[in-house]
């Protein structure tokens, strides 16, 4: 087994010491495709004794324990401590399938890094995955946050507590294949990523077939609508100290004289605060706009636990207890 290239074991070293210290030890999220084995490749490469990994095995595949076995030989192989976690389904999802085994990934790895106390969970995210994500959201209709896509740095979903780190996010597929390719270590294929049924898949296709949209441009685009949602949020946070009281249990917003997106994300902000449902996640997108409109009317609605009432003032408490 050969190991990357110098050069591509820096360039890999500079991306991650970007989102995280030198010294602290991660965990990498392992599937055994071939964006998750480059990933441990150049980490193990790149930060050696500093570097655990754990592979998901979903049950959902008959190949799927094979798999986790696989990524388990070329841990011991690299001198990678390597973990295999299997959700305790109650029952195996038929539907929204890719969604649920995500939730259930995410959930498992971030119990994982609390219990090896390590610092973050990273994960093989690249450039041709943004452009993917991008153009799924483009097509949701999402705003500056949903277009800005994947960001380097982020919080594991389901464990808010924990940083989730993507520091391929500037690397192609096809440069990652081939890194495995050169190394000698073959990936394993999981027939889903070329499943037409699932929406990643169709739009992965649609765009490897488009000669007028290219990846590299498009995960450009998100990046500045990386910079411009954080623009946003500076400029949320200076409102929120000067338009917004925040007493117990109860928040006040004056909107006056606020620009649109700016009283959007306060609202977020405010039912985020007060909410015991929802598991701390912003508003859906229909869901925010609903909420706006009815605030703007002076109308009161209830979200995720809070009464949220419009007028002059937008004032957010804890919606009475369902009888």
């Amino acid at each position: 087994m050969g190991v990357p290239a110098p050069g591509l074991i820096e360039r890999f070293r500079h991306d991650l010491d970007d989102l995280i210290a030198p010294g602290a030890a991660v965990g990498i999220a392992v599937s055994g495709g071939p964006d998750s084995v480059a990933l441990l490749l150049l980490a193990a490469a790149a930060r050696p004794r500093l570097i655990r990994a754990a592979t998901v095995d979903h049950g959902l595949r008959v190949e799927s324990s094979a798999e986790a076995e696989a990524v388990g030989r070329l841990c011991e192989r690299l001198g990678v401590p390597h973990h295999v976690l299997r959700p305790d389904w109650s029952h195996k999802p038929r539907t929204a399938i890719q969604e649920k085994a995500r939730a259930a990934r995410y959930l498992l790895l971030g119990e994982w890094v609390l219990g090896e106390q390590l610092a973050a969970l990273v994960t093989g995210h690249h450039l041709d995955d943004q452009a993917e994500t991008f153009l799924m959201r483009l097509a949701r209709g999402a705003g500056v946050k949903g277009l800005a896509a994947m960001r380097g740095a982020a919080a594991v979903p389901g464990h808010p507590s924990i940083a989730l780190l993507r520091p391929l996010l500037g690397w192609r597929r096809s440069d990652l294949g081939q890194l495995c390719a050169d190394a000698g270590v073959p990936p394993t294929t999981d027939p889903s990523n070329d499943d037409a049924h699932f929406e990643r898949v169709r739009v992965r296709q649609w765009l490897a077939a488009s000669d007028l949209l290219q990846p590299d441009a498009i995960a450009h685009s998100a990046a500045f609508l990386g910079q411009a949602d954080a623009a946003l949020e500076w400029a949320t946070d200076d409102a929120w100290q000067r338009v917004v009281t925040a007493v117990e249990a109860e928040v006040v917003v004056r909107p006056a004289g606020i620009p649109a997106e700016i009283r959007r994300r306060l609202a977020q902000r405010a039912v985020r605060a007060l909410a015991t449902e929802g598991d701390g996640c912003d508003l859906r997108r229909r869901e925010g706009e609903r909420l706006l409109l009815t605030l703007h009317r002076g109308g009161r609605a209830t979200l995720r636990g809070v009464l949220c009432s419009g007028g002059d003032e937008w004032r957010f408490s804890p919606a009475p207890s369902r009888r």
